[in-house]
Parts: C-alpha cells; structure tokens; sequence
C-alpha cells in the first residue's frame, strides 16, 4: 500500500539570499527524497515557504532604507525563483505574511490559551525613550559583559560566541537612534517547557532510528532542564497577539515560524480546489511527517514544535527530522554578513544547477560537518559526472548513432556477461533507493554512480568495437544492453539531477518523462529495440581552472579583509578557560625539515616537521610572509595534537603558532637550543 507523506524543508529567512550552506542543510535532501517516494508510488507533498518575521527582518530592512513588507516581498521572489530553477519541486511555497497564516498561528495561541497551557509573566526590558519602544534583543548593542568586544547585540557577542540578554550588556544603546535605554516592566506569554518535558521524553525514547545528533542535542536540553520561553514579544512586525491586553505585541518568530508548514499546506490545498486536504496530512496518523532542517533548527523542531502539537492537540506529531551538520566553504565557516558564502542566484548565472546538486549531494554534512570547495566542485565534474556518466553515454550513443544508423538494435543471444551486468544494476538500483528512504543521501549518491562505473566495465569487456567487426549481433546486444543500462541511469538520476536526467531521456528517444517511472521497475527487462535517438550531445562539459578562478580569487579576497580587520581592531581577549581545558592542548617544539608552495594557491606551503622521533606534516597560510628557503632548519611551535584535516586535498596533521603583526604574520620561533620534540607548558 502506498505510504502517505508530508515532507517539509525549513522556512528560509526573507533577510537574504540562499546559499549553498542551506542547500545543504535543508532542501537539496529533502528534494531528492522527495523526487524518490514520489517514484516509489508514494503520496508525496512538499512544503516550505518563507519565513517573514522577527528582528532580523525589521533591522534588514531599516538598514536597506525599506519597510519589512517591501523587504520580504523582494526576497520571497528571488528565493522562490532560485529554488525553481535549481529545481527544488515543491508543492507550495508560501508565506508567513499571509493573513491565513496569521489566522492559522492565531488559532494555535488561542487554543493554548483557552486550554490553560500558556503563562503570563511580567518581565524586565530596556525601552527607548526617544524611539518610545521597547527594544528587542537585536535592538540592542553594548560591552559584551563576557570578553569586553564593544560592539555586541542583544543576543550574541560575535567576538566570542557568547548568547547574551540585553540586560546584561554594559553601556547598552539603541540601536536604532543610539539613545541609552531605560528598564521598564513588559507583560509577556510564556510556555511552560518543564510542565512538557516528561510527555516529550517519553515520546522522543520511542525514536529509535533517529539520527544521533538530535537526539543528543535533545537529550542534553533535558538534562539541563526546560525552562519557560516566552511566545510573544514587543514589536510591531509580526502576527498580532489575539488577546484584549495585548495591544503592541506580536507573537516570537520561533513560534509562528513552524505553524507556517500547516498554512502552507492549507494553501495548497485551496490551490487545487480541495481546501480540507491539509487535514489528510497533518490529522490522519497514517501519514507520516518528515522535516529536512539544519542542526541549528533541531531544538525548535524536535522539541518546541512538538510541544506546541502535543499541547493543542489532534495534529502529526513529527515521525522523522533528518537534521544535516553544517556545510563549511572552503575550510571555513560561511558568513553571510561578511559575504562569505556562494550565493544561489549568483552561482546560477555561472554553472549549470544539476553540476551544484551533485557535488553537494556527494558531499552532504548527514553526520559531521563537510566542507564545500570550487576544486572539489570541479572534481565531481570533471572525474565523475564527465569522464563515468557522460563518458558511458556519449560512447554508447555514438557507437548506436554510428554503426547502427542511430537506431537501438535487438537484443540476441544474451551472455553471461549480458546477464551479470543486468543483474548487478538490479542489486544498485534497489540498495540506492533503500539509502535514500533511509535519509543516506550521500551513499545513495555513490551508489546510482557505480551503475554508471558498472556500465563503462561492461562496456570495456564486451569490447563493441572489436565485435562490429568479427560478430555484428554480438555488438548489437552489446549496445542494446548499455541502451538499457542508460535507461536505468536517466531514473535514477533524475533524483539528484533532473535536468540532466531529462536530456538524457530525450536523447534515447524515450516517450514521457524519467520521473514518470516506477523506481521498482527502473531495471526491469524493456524491450528499447527499433526506438530512434533523439539529438545527442555532450552532457557534461569538462570545467577548466580558468572558469573557477573569478570564484576562489572573491573569496580568498573576503578571508584577507577578514584577517586585516581583526588584525587592526586591537586586542580583544577570549573568554576564560580552565588548567584542565589548556592542559588538553600538546604544544611541541618541532624543527621545520623542508617547505614547498601548494600549487595553484598564493597563501599556503606544505611544512614537513620533526618532533623527534615523529615527523608531521602540515599547511601553513604564511606563503605571502615566508619564503619556502627560509624555513627549514628553524624551530617553531606545533600544536601537535589536533585533528587532521585536508587542505586543498593535502592532510595537515598539526598548526604552528604565529602572531598577527603590523605587516603580516610572525612565526613563534624558539630562539635557544630545544631539543625537538619538547613539550611547551
């Protein structure tokens, strides 16, 4: 029977663009699940929409001269655009700015409310008196109280990742007018999270194929203790409180946001001229809810969500949240307000979509973070998309194009060699669909490519330009064969890249479309014989450096602002640490042994180090500071215990210590005679 399933991806924030971090994260996944099940005969609807609320809007759009409706209205349609023409298919996007949004989230307040689930509580806030409002975090910069940085919001301190309350910010100022705030006393609604914490363990216990890092990051919030968390919030952007003694409140963007996958569903329901169809998905307990989120979505998804479900009550309750890591850029993390990111829109005036979707989704962060980087981006094109999936098409189909009039010839006398290849693309097609419906998108990426590896074997065994030769029929079945193993890769493809899946289909001369099959039948014995191709061409064209370089040349120019900005911003020190916390750290002195550039990169050498009776290799961004010939022999600092990771595709086993001076980077060196290998404490 066919499974019925919801599938959500996060509501991205109107205050910018899409980048490839949240293609990662929450919406290629879940398109390729979702073009999966729908393949598999399953009752499939995708939702998501924007995200219109909150802070981030209001101070967005104060800084762009806009209101937060003109705002939001500009980025609904860049994201919706961006999304459809890198083809993320959903069924509805909508809006959290649209009144039946609005009506629905009211609906769910006035429901706990009624009930007797909500708390009010009278609280402390700083307020404006020249803007004459009360200022909500983002509103607010100050002295971080931790590390001193004098530029810190309400929230957060970016200087060192400290979560604020605006109170405890010194010398606190408005941000918009630069008033200094008084304290008054505000009225707000609060769940309160602890009465639900015994009811939300105990249905998280019953999760046991969800991933692990949800349910740690839940099992470490119970630990702690759910505290109450206020559901409303002083602002005038926002979805109106409904209650008489609410006037200037509107509800907190946490809250409304998820209630946006029910109105979004609602909408599409009136959109097909069936408005109750929303409730055969979100109130009927045979259908199943998945949402696609990223990790920093996990504590709203896997626990307040549910709580507010729970709490109104007759709603799903979520069966999976298949939560990625995250996608760092070129080994470091994006940063949007610094313009360290590859922006969607802009990506897709460059490149093809399909060449994006596959090297992320062979790469995606399911259990730790991964790193996306444009060498990388090149390498699934050139090695893998080009020279395995292209290679095996382009050479079938010229091969049928040119021997046998562009028509695919019979089948005859099927070999054991026939059988094995068919048999084998059988067993690939069936463990590909099971990884996907497992949420292992990345292995399941790997695995349709081995059909493609597999029919370049086959190719190479039965050896078509040898046998056009000595035995025609022979060859026939050959190509015949490798028709069929195409066929099959256009279905299983079409997941992950279905515009080039779709070319493919057309190519063959196949009616229909490749989403159209049955994925239980993508390899079954299909008789191609007598069908005419269609126009072939190269599919994948190979990506030369030279296309890449404008990519990497604007991001190697952010990290050097970034590293001049904080070179010339003065001394701001980290927050405090323990002896044991330092203690963790093996610092060595270790004597540089020999020093050579990493081609094709202006900042980095590759270092060999001795530490005595162990060498290390590591990756130093010092290029632009030293010479490769001044190196070997002098003795600097290793940090010699940290984890491996890959520079460029080099392994850098370690980190040598430098300083930030006025012109450039400065090697801690050891001025006396230290043996190498000596610990440093």
């Amino acid at each position: 029977m066919p499974r019925k399933i919801l599938v959500t991806s996060a509501l991205p924030y109107s205050n910018g663009l899409i980048h490839i971090g949240h293609l990662a994260g929450a919406y290629l996944p879940a398109d390729i699940y979702v073009r999966y099940q729908r393949m598999a005969g399953n009752d499939v609807v995708f939702i998501c929409g924007a995200d219109e609320h909150g802070v981030p809007i209001t101070i967005a759009a104060m800084k762009q001269g806009k209101t937060p409706q003109e705002l939001v209205d500009k980025y609904y349609k860049t994201n919706r655009d961006s999304f459809e023409k890198f083809g993320i298919n959903f069924n509805n996007f909508s809006r959290t700015s649209l009144p039946l949004h609005h009506k629905t989230s009211q609906e769910f307040f006035l429901a706990l409310h009624k009930k007797g689930k909500l708390k009010e509580k009278e609280i402390k806030q700083l307020f404006c008196p020249e803007d004459k409002m009360y200022l909500a975090d983002r509103y607010v910069n100050g002295i971080c109280p931790k590390c001193g940085a004098d530029d810190a919001r309400g929230d957060q301190c970016e200087k060192c990742g400290s979560w604020l309350d605006p109170l405890s910010l010194k010398n606190p100022k408005c941000a918009i007018c630069g008033a200094e705030p008084i304290v008054k006393i505000t009225k707000h609604w609060y769940l309160p999270m602890a009465d639900f914490q015994p009811e939300l363990e105990t249905w998280l216990k019953q999760k046991k194929n969800w991933k692990d890092n949800v349910m740690n990051y839940c099992n470490g919030w119970f630990k702690e203790g759910l505290r109450d968390r206020a559901i409303t919030r002083d602002l005038d952007w926002g979805i109106p409180v409904p209650l008489p003694d609410a006037e200037g409140k509107v509800m907190y963007v946490w809250f409304d946001a998820p209630i946006g996958y029910i109105s979004s569903t609602k909408e599409w329901a009136e959109k097909i001229g069936q408005p109750d169809l929303w409730k055969d998905y979100w109130q009927n307990p045979n259908c199943e809810l998945i949402h696609f989120i990223g990790k920093d979505n996990i504590v709203f998804h896997a626990i307040f969500w549910p709580a507010t479900l729970m709490e109104v009550g007759g709603y799903n309750l979520p069966t999976q949240i298949p939560a990625n890591e995250f996608l760092n850029l070129e080994g470091r993390k994006l940063s949007t307000s610094k313009n360290y990111a590859v922006w969607l829109p802009d990506y897709l005036e460059k490149f093809d979509p399909d060449l994006l979707r596959y090297a992320l989704a062979a790469n995606l962060p399911e259990n730790k973070d991964t790193d996306f980087s444009w060498k990388q981006f090149q390498k699934c094109n050139n090695n893998e998309l080009a020279d395995i999936l292209g290679n095996f098409v382009n050479r079938t189909l010229t091969f049928v194009n040119k021997y046998c009039d562009g028509i695919i010839p019979p089948a005859k006398n099927i070999s054991e060699l026939d059988s094995n290849v068919l048999n084998e693309v059988v067993e690939i097609s069936a463990e590909a669909g099971e990884l996907i419906d497992s949420f292992k998108i990345r292995a399941a990426t790997a695995k349709v490519m081995d059909i493609a590896r597999a029919g370049n074997r086959y190719f190479d065994s039965a050896q078509p330009w040898q046998t056009r030769k000595t035995d025609f029929e022979a060859c026939q079945t050959t190509l015949n064969i490798c028709c069929r193993l195409i066929r099959t890769l256009a279905i299983c493809f079409h997941p992950f890249i279905p515009f080039s899946s779709d070319k493919i289909w057309t190519m063959m001369g196949l009616d229909g479309n490749p989403s159209d099959e049955h994925w239980q039948d993508v390899a079954k014995e299909i008789d191609l014989a007598g069908i005419k191709l269609g126009k072939t061409e190269i599919i994948f064209k190979k990506i030369d450096d030279e296309e890449l370089q404008p990519e990497i040349d604007r991001l190697e120019k952010i990290v050097a602002e970034m590293e001049q900005k904080n070179n010339v911003e003065g001394i701001t020190l980290m927050p405090q640490i323990s002896f044991d916390e330092f203690g963790k750290t093996d610092l060595r002195v270790a004597k540089i042994l020999t020093a050579e550039p990493v081609p094709k990169t202006k900042k980095l050498l590759k270092l060999s180090l001795s530490i005595g009776t162990e060498k290390k290799q590591v990756v130093a961004g010092i290029a632009e500071f030293y010479k490769p010939e001044e190196l070997p022999g002098r003795k600097v600092i290793l940090v010699a215990n940290l984890v491996p990771v890959k520079l460029r595709g080099i392994e850098s086993q370690g980190m040598i210590l430098a300083a930030n001076a006025p012109d450039g980077l400065s090697l801690v060196t050891v001025d006396k005679n230290v043996p190498e290998g000596s610990k440093v404490s």
